[in-house]
């Protein structure tokens, strides 16, 4: 047996109910993970809410997909990993899937890489699900290279704050959107070059200051909605851009008179469907070298919470009010 925090229905954040359930089964292709860190994102209070009920694992569910840990067990057939690893990765905390809650978790192998020698468990937490994000939108979909240039909006968001970091870390010129005045200091400390008060200054007006009207090679749209509106004003002639939020209509007229590429990102689908899994594994390899040379880091917030506090965790990022992800340790 082991502990977790399970939901048996949907409603608010104190839902999660402190139990004792089956230590998961070692299976091929899987490893065990006994988990040390795992990080809220707001997919995973989106399916405690009861918005996305197609996602939820079956109740009692064990949700959060982020995970940290050492491998406490390895199958057969799994070359790559041995017992006692350190790994991380998004594994899980979907229909199919149960996550990180828990003291330990069963993943595919694929899905996880060593963690960055340079990082706790907390801070290796905080990086698979909005680093996939992120890589994936700019050197997947949008091919980003150097010297492009490219504007990324919520530059502090979870998947905006590390898209500024590997944009830069390529070599492109980064533009980014923030929503206060205070944020700026803090997003170009990670790297970008130019950042706008999205409040303060509309699309029109950065486009014609910061381009003279050109637009931007590549537009990374992290908010949706009309948002994803200004994104197409914004890119440049044959320019890309990617989305993570695209559950809305759009007039396309602007897409089509400057032959743009609209690219949607849903890193959740390998994990769901089965395919594809290897790519996930394979990017946080890339990353674990990226953060060990110094040149990523996620951003955390500095209020500490356990697996016993996860309501509280959830609370926090529901308010809007997190400093950076929102992480919890698993004692």
């Amino acid at each position: 047996m082991m502990k977790a925090q399970v939901i048996k229905k949907f409603g608010d954040p104190s839902v999660f109910e402190w139990v004792d359930v089956s230590k998961p089964l070692l299976k091929p292709g899987h490893v065990l993970i006994k988990v040390a860190a795992t990080s809220v994102n707001q997919i995973d209070c989106k399916i405690r809410s009861g918005a996305v009920p197609a996602l939820s694992p079956e109740f009692p569910a064990i949700l959060n997909g982020d995970v940290a840990g050492v491998i406490d067990s390895v199958a057969a057939d799994v070359q790559n990993f041995k017992r006692g690893d350190e790994v991380y990765g998004c594994a899980g905390g979907l229909k199919g899937t149960p996550g990180a809650l828990a003291e330990f978790m069963l993943v595919d192998h694929k899905l996880i890489a060593k963690k960055p020698a340079l990082f706790s468990m907390i801070q290796a937490a905080a990086l698979p699900l909005v680093t996939i994000t992120a890589w994936e939108a700019l050197f997947k979909r949008a091919n980003l290279t150097a010297n492009q240039s490219v504007l990324i909006h919520g530059g502090v968001g979870g998947v905006g704050h590390i898209a500024v970091q590997l944009a830069k870390g390529c070599g492109a010129k980064v533009y980014t959107t923030v929503l206060k005045d205070e944020d700026i200091s803090l997003v170009k400390s990670l790297g970008a070059d130019e950042v706008v008060n999205a409040k303060e200054e509309d699309v029109e007006k950065y486009v014609a200051r910061l381009t003279r009207g050109r637009g931007f090679d590549v537009v990374f749209d992290t908010v949706g909605g009309v948002n994803l509106d200004r994104s197409l004003f914004a890119a440049a002639m044959n320019g890309s851009v990617v989305t993570t939020v695209s559950r809305s209509t759009h007039d396309l007229t602007p897409m089509h008179n400057k032959a743009l590429s609209l690219h949607v990102v849903f890193m959740l689908l390998p994990i769901l469907t089965g395919l594809g899994r290897e790519a996930h594994g394979e990017i946080l390899s890339k990353v674990s070298e990226i953060v060990d040379q110094g040149k990523l880091k996620p951003l955390v917030d500095p209020h500490p919470f356990t697996l016993e506090e996860v309501s509280d965790a959830h609370r926090l990022l529901e308010s809007g009010k997190a400093q950076g992800k929102v992480v919890l340790s698993i004692r």
